[in-house]
C-alpha cells in the first residue's frame, strides 16, 4: 500500500480522486501561467500605405521591440480609403498616428481623442517647386495646388505669412502631372515622395519644408482614446517607449524595418525608402527641435499652444475649445529618455 510523506497509508480512493484530477490541475496552472505571460495586445493603424515614414513602427515589431516590453502589436496600412479616426472611435484600433489639428477638431466636436507623442518634431509637408523659386517668398506669381485638406491646414499658415491670396490655388489631385507640364506650378508635397517623383522624370525642383519656417504642428503624432488611458496607461506607456526605441533603431540600421514595409507595401521600392529615410534625416524629423535634448516622442504644452494659437486665428478651431485636453504628457514624462 502506497504511504504519504507523513507515513500515513494513503486511501484507494483518495488516490483514485488524485489520479482524476490530475490532469486537469495540470490544464489549469498551465493556462494560468500562458495567461499570465500573454503580451498585449495593441493594433496601430497608420497614416497611409507602408513607407520610410512609418519605419519606426515595423522596426519595433521586427527586432521584437514590442514583444520585449510585453505587447503583440498588429502594424495596418492606412490608405486613401481609409478613416483612421473613425476606425479608432469604432475600437477597431488602438491608435492611430495621426495629425494635430484633427485631433483638435474632433476635441471641438466632443470626441474623446488624445495624443500621447509625436514621432516627429515637425509636420513633413512642405511646397515643391521648380528650381526658378529659391524660397517660401517667392511664390507671389506662382499657381499653387492645394488639397481640400490643405486648405484646413497649411495655406491659411503660408498665406498669411507670405501676403499670397486664394486666387492663386488651384485643386491638387494628386498628380504630379500639372506640375511637370507648367513651370509657373508650385504644389504641396511630402519631403519624402514627390520631389523624389520629380528627380526620377529628370525636372528640377526644390522642395521646402513648412516646419523650417515656423509651421507649428507636430507630424506622425500616436492619439488614442480617452477611455483606454483610464483603462490601460501602464500597456500604453510600454508602447510608447517601445515605439520610441523602434525609431532609434530604425535611423541606425532600417533593414529589418523596411523588409516588413516591402512585404505590407510591394509597390515600395528600396529606392524610394531610402529616399524618404535619408529625407527623414536630413530634416531630422524624428531627432530634431525637443527631441535632441528631450528624448524621441517628446510633446511639450508649448507647442500644442502655437498650434491651437495658429488654428484660432485662421478661423479653423473655436477660441473657447479646451484644446489641453488634446494631449497628456504622461507618457512623455513618464518615459525613459530615447535620446537620438
Amino acid at each position: 500500500m502506497k504511504t504519504t510523506e507523513s507515513g500515513r497509508a494513503a486511501s484507494p480512493l483518495r488516490t483514485l480522486l488524485r489520479r482524476a484530477l490530475w490532469p486537469a490541475i495540470l490544464l489549469g496552472a498551465t493556462l494560468a501561467a500562458a495567461s499570465a505571460h500573454a503580451n498585449d495586445k495593441l493594433t496601430l493603424l497608420t497614416s497611409w500605405y507602408a513607407q520610410a515614414e512609418h519605419g519606426g513602427f515595423y522596426q519595433a515589431v521586427a527586432e521584437g521591440i514590442y514583444e520585449k516590453h510585453g505587447l503583440d502589436v498588429t502594424v495596418r496600412m492606412g490608405g486613401p480609403q481609409v478613416n483612421g479616426m473613425q476606425l479608432l472611435l469604432a475600437r477597431k484600433a488602438d491608435v492611430i498616428v495621426g495629425y494635430d489639428f484633427q485631433v483638435l477638431k474632433n476635441l471641438e466636436q466632443g470626441l474623446p481623442v488624445v495624443a500621447i507623442g509625436a514621432c516627429f518634431q515637425g509636420d513633413p509637408q512642405g511646397l515643391l517647386t521648380h528650381g526658378d523659386v529659391k524660397g517660401l517668398d517667392g511664390l507671389k506669381d506662382k499657381t499653387i495646388l492645394v488639397a481640400t485638406s490643405g486648405q484646413t491646414s497649411w495655406w491659411p499658415w503660408l498665406k498669411a505669412k507670405y501676403g499670397l491670396n486664394d486666387s492663386q490655388t488651384r485643386p491638387y489631385t494628386f498628380n504630379l502631372q500639372p506640375f511637370f507640364a507648367d513651370p509657373n506650378v508650385a504644389q504641396q508635397a511630402y519631403a519624402s515622395s514627390e520631389l523624389f517623383q520629380a528627380r526620377q522624370q529628370g525636372v528640377e525642383a526644390n522642395f521646402y519644408l513648412f516646419a523650417d519656417h515656423g509651421y507649428p504642428p507636430y507630424g506622425s503624432t500616436l492619439v488614442t482614446r480617452r477611455d483606454l488611458i483610464e483603462a490601460r496607461p501602464e500597456v500604453l506607456q510600454r508602447f510608447y517607449d517601445a515605439t520610441m526605441e523602434g525609431w532609434k533603431s530604425y535611423l541606425a540600421n532600417p533593414a529589418p524595418g523596411n523588409a516588413l514595409i516591402k512585404q505590407d507595401n510591394p509597390n515600395m521600392s528600396d529606392a524610394q525608402i531610402a529616399w524618404g529615410l535619408e529625407r527623414m534625416k536630413e530634416f531630422q524629423l524624428v531627432t530634431g527641435g525637443d527631441a535632441a535634448t528631450a528624448g524621441i516622442g517628446v510633446m511639450t504644452a508649448a507647442r500644442w499652444q502655437k498650434t491651437r494659437d495658429y488654428m484660432v486665428e485662421a478661423g479653423l478651431l473655436g477660441a473657447g475649445v479646451d484644446y489641453k485636453q488634446g494631449y497628456d504628457l504622461r507618457f512623455v514624462q513618464g518615459a525613459q529618455k530615447v535620446l537620438p
